[in-house]
């Protein structure tokens, strides 16, 4: 099972394609999705295929992908030159002292378990009591289930115990490989297209690499595929003496082939492959954001990409924006409709809570100018309005909780307001990108009534979505009968009140009796 040779990655043409046959596929487009990539490998795959093919267009001094998989086949060997037998994209190598495709040579001496017998229990996520995701159920798995399983491991996992250690592109053992991008818009639904997005981060990488990008960060021409590197044990490779764009590996993993059916054996390490623990994941990885102050790239864990994150890691937040997550020189003359990606799998101690992907449409009259200063004030203007409305929301229930008497309200009646408010949020979050544009792009016409227009719109969602929680939440909040009618109507007025300072129209429209019990 030679990638260079043999067709095992199956397309949405139906087909399927070599590794060099693939890539030529996509630099002319008619990729658009791969039928047996598990959504959570997608980010680590495309970042895999954009990687090595930079990395064989830049030792070429090529900068346009060819569209003929025999250059490819000879682009790819080129990285291996000291292996003409293509051990290194061989799936199967008997011979343990040598690389096979991600899988690093192994020493005599190794303490090899056998329990990854499937491709999904090879995978990075860890799938505790079966819940959810089950475990090890790839029991009739395709050689490109076990290629999607090793890129997913071998260049996104994090510390899994004694022995087992993570990459060098997040930030600590329990963090993750964050990606944060851009790709362009293809299709009507906004859905990704592979081959679109491949080619527009790999042109963007040489590009950039030709301008200078990445002299901080390793040595042009040194280690890329580290799976090809012997691997010592408790000997670690120096960060600065790799390639940038390198490809890493951080497990000792090796396939076997049994009665024509494959399995994974692994092994320990005494310590991580590559001595990069000190960069906290700062280590120039063009999707990763770094934070400007502590210099440590995202750690996701608990959180999601809602729109507070998304915000502050590329407007207002005190994030370096990736390079991926840029416009390019190109870009900024002449660019379509763009996608903002985001994925990382959320991790903790030993645990995966969950893949999160969040992928937002940016309209082109406003891609140019979406990470603007005139960007970052509107979006501080947009937070600044919810939570206007949050607290009139929080302020109302809390009241009801009270029983009408703000003497009464505490953090316990506070508390009551909660899940009405998370759910308000839940709808700003499908509210706010759509009418940031919206607002920026009538920023830059210079029409103040257009502008007028869009701020009122937006604070129009966000009264409706905060008039309709309040309205849902009342019945359900815990209030004497005989004091109910009075709460509800002091509520009512607290909220009209508190919203009506933000737009006087919205006084209007809370019909509810009035009560001169009011907190502003």
């Amino acid at each position: 099972m030679n990638l260079l040779v043999d067709s095992v990655i199956s397309t949405s043409s139906r087909e399927h394609l070599s590794l060099p046959a693939l890539l030529a596929a996509m630099a002319q487009g008619q990729v658009t999705w791969f039928p047996a990539l598990r959504p959570h490998q997608r980010a680590a795959w495309h970042m895999f295929l954009v990687q090595l093919a930079s990395l064989a267009l830049w030792k070429a001094k090529e900068t346009d992908p060819p569209n003929d998989s025999a250059t490819w086949v000879e682009l790819l060997r080129s990285l291996t030159p000291d292996y003409p037998d293509d051990a290194p994209w061989q799936m199967v190598v008997e011979d343990r002292s040598k690389p096979a495709f991600l899988q690093p040579p192994a020493s005599d001496g190794l303490k090899w378990e056998s329990d990854k017998v499937t491709p999904d229990a090879l995978d990075l996520l860890i799938t505790a009591r079966n819940h959810d995701l089950k475990q090890a159920v790839a029991r009739e798995a395709e050689v490109e289930d076990w290629l999607f399983a090793l890129v997913s491991l071998q260049t996104s996992e994090g510390y899994g115990g004694a022995g087992n250690h993570g990459i060098a592109r997040m930030n600590g053992g329990f963090s993750s490989r964050p990606m944060l991008g851009l790709a362009p818009k293809q299709d009507k639904d906004y859905a990704l297209h592979p081959s679109a997005w491949w080619n527009r981060d790999v042109g963007r990488l040489l590009e950039e690499r030709q301008a200078g990008r990445w002299t901080d960060h390793g040595r042009d021409g040194g280690p890329a595929l580290l799976w090809c590197l012997e691997w010592p044990d408790a000997k670690q490779l120096d960060l600065r003496q790799l390639d940038p764009w390198f490809i890493e590996v951080c497990r000792r993993v090796r396939l076997v082939e049994e009665q024509s059916s494959l399995s994974a054996i692994r092994a320990t390490s005494k310590a991580a492959r590559i001595d990069a623990k000190a960069y906290h994941g700062n280590v120039g990885d063009p999707w990763a954001p770094v934070h400007r102050g502590d210099g440590k790239s995202l750690t996701l864990s608990g959180g999601d990409f809602d729109y507070k994150k998304l915000s502050d890691l590329m407007l207002v937040g005190d994030w370096q924006v990736p390079l991926l997550a840029e416009l390019g020189p190109k870009e900024k003359v002449a660019a379509g409709d763009m996608l903002l990606v985001a994925e990382a799998l959320s991790r903790g101690n030993n645990k995966t809570e969950g893949f999160k992907s969040r992928v937002v449409p940016v309209p082109n009259n406003v891609v140019r100018l979406f990470q603007s200063q005139n960007a970052a004030t509107l979006t501080k203007k947009q937070m600044d309005e919810i939570k206007a409305f949050d607290e009139a929301l929080r302020n109302a229930i809390a009241l009801v909780a009270g029983r009408g008497d703000w003497d009464n309200v505490g953090k316990s009646q506070y508390a009551v307001s909660r899940p009405a408010r998370e759910r308000f949020d839940l709808t700003v979050d499908t509210l706010f990108f759509s009418h940031l544009w919206k607002r920026l792009a009538a920023e830059s016409s210079d029409d103040p009534q257009a502008v007028d227009t869009a701020g009122h719109t937006f604070r129009l969602a966000l009264f409706n979505a905060a008039k309709a929680e309040l309205t849902a939440a009342l019945p359900g909040i815990p209030c004497a009968a005989i004091q109910r009618p009075k709460a509800e109507a002091r509520a009512w007025r607290a909220f009209r009140f508190r919203v009506g300072k933000l737009d006087p129209q919205f006084y209007q429209h809370v019909e509810q009796p009035e009560d001169v019990n009011v907190r502003t």
